[in-house]
Parts: C-alpha cells; sequence; structure tokens
C-alpha cells in the first residue's frame, strides 16, 4: 500500500463551506464592476456560473472554479471598454476582505491540520483564490503554521487544472507525486492531480460538485475532508464513501 507523505488541498468548497464564505464577496464585487447596476449585476453573476432560481453556483462555472483573471473577463464582456486587467486588482481586494469576514469552515481545521501534522504530512493549499487571499481567509483558523505550501492562481505556479501547483508543491517539499494526495470539491482539482500524476484524487461534497460529478474521475468521494483518515488509515474503498 502507497505510504503518503502529503496532502494538496483546494481551499474553497474543500476547507471552507462555498456558499457561505463566497456569495457575499462575489455578490460585492459584482455590484462594483456594474457600478451598482442591479440587472447588470443579476446578469454577470448568472454568465460566471450562478443559478438564481436554485441559489447555487455551477459546478466547474467560472465562480466555481475559476480565477479572478478569468471572471473579470467574463464580466468586462458584458461592459462598454472595461478591461479586465483593471478589474482585477480591486476584486481581488474585496475577496481578500469579504473572505477573512465571512470564512465558515467545513469542520475543525486546527484540529484536522494539527493531527495531520503529528503524523508528519506535508500539507499545502493550491486555490484559485490570489495567494494573499487564501492566507488572509485561512489566518482566523490557525492553520497557516501547520503549512508547508501555500498557492493561489498569482503565485507563478500555472492555474487549475494544469499541473504545476502539485508541482511546485512536490518541489518545495521534496515529496514525488505518487505521494502526494490532491483533495478538492471541483473536477479543475481532480483533473490538476490527474495531469500532475498525484498518487490520489479526492473528491469533497461541501463545494459546488455533487457525488456523481465528481466520481467521474476521483479515487475517492467523501461527504467532508475530515473524512480523510479513513483513507489515510485504510477503512474506505476507491469511488466510495
Amino acid at each position: 500500500m502507497t505510504q503518503y507523505k502529503g496532502i494538496l488541498f483546494d481551499k474553497d468548497g474543500t476547507l471552507l463551506d462555498f456558499m457561505a464564505t463566497w456569495m457575499p464577496g462575489i455578490n460585492k464585487a459584482a455590484s462594483w464592476v456594474a457600478g451598482g447596476d442591479i440587472a447588470l449585476t443579476e446578469r454577470m453573476l448568472i454568465a460566471a456560473g450562478y443559478d438564481p432560481d436554485q441559489d447555487i453556483i455551477s459546478s466547474g462555472s467560472l465562480l466555481a472554479a475559476g480565477n479572478t483573471a478569468e471572471i473579470a473577463e467574463c464580466w468586462s464582456a458584458l461592459l462598454d471598454g472595461q478591461a479586465p486587467a483593471d478589474l482585477v486588482p480591486r476584486m481581488d481586494a474585496i475577496f481578500r476582505q469579504q473572505g477573512a469576514e465571512n470564512g465558515v469552515p467545513v469542520t475543525d481545521l486546527a484540529t484536522l491540520f494539527h493531527t495531520l501534522k503529528q503524523r508528519d504530512i506535508k500539507l499545502g493549499i493550491a486555490t484559485s483564490d490570489s495567494q494573499q487571499g487564501a492566507e488572509h481567509s485561512l489566518a482566523p483558523f490557525g492553520i497557516l503554521d501547520d503549512l508547508d505550501f501555500i498557492c493561489g492562481y498569482d503565485s507563478g505556479h500555472g492555474t487549475k487544472p494544469g499541473p504545476g501547483m502539485v508541482n511546485a508543491f512536490c518541489r518545495h517539499t521534496g515529496l514525488r507525486q505518487e505521494e502526494v494526495i490532491v483533495i478538492g470539491d471541483n473536477l479543475h482539482d481532480i483533473e490538476m492531480g490527474r495531469s500532475a500524476g498525484a498518487g490520489l484524487t479526492v473528491g469533497v461534497l461541501t463545494g459546488t460538485s455533487n457525488r456523481e460529478q465528481l466520481a467521474e474521475d476521483a479515487d475517492y468521494v467523501l461527504s467532508n475532508v475530515a473524512q480523510i483518515f479513513d483513507i489515510l488509515d485504510g477503512s474506505l474503498q476507491a469511488r466510495i464513501e
């Protein structure tokens, strides 16, 4: 049985409840870009993946799995003469502030990360948020000192679903890709792990994807990231909870 020595976590929808944590920031950023125009704000949200009828973010959409630059490009297409690059700094600032103020963890993150650290497992974060935004949103939960690695879309390691973030984690920790577990709530996360040759890919149901969507490619699908110990201890069969 492979001994897994590192875990690379997605952040939003994996460690933090996606809708509770991010809808306030998404709404505020969209309203700012739209200049307070309510109808335009709604059009922008829908274009990027919000389903107002079900009040959900669609799995795999820009809001679920994209980064700020990609969302800005989508929204700028609905504006007259607004360059996406001009929107990104302020959008990142809104996301950073709102993420820190509204973060809702899916489990006791401090206990989760401290326990994993006691097992000598290298721990990292790979997010489509900015790196600074990730640090701000996770700081209240007391896990930053347990992290060996953290990167965002702006850290220079590429973006999901490419392999760059996983490869950077491996370079930083000295681990081989097959020794790493990648955990996320979207197929972008699973595809990132697959493209890098990660030892295991794990989907979680605390984000924007359902079991059927994640089971298309993930080795395991868990209700909550806290169940990772069941995988590490060998008590779960692949592709079931």
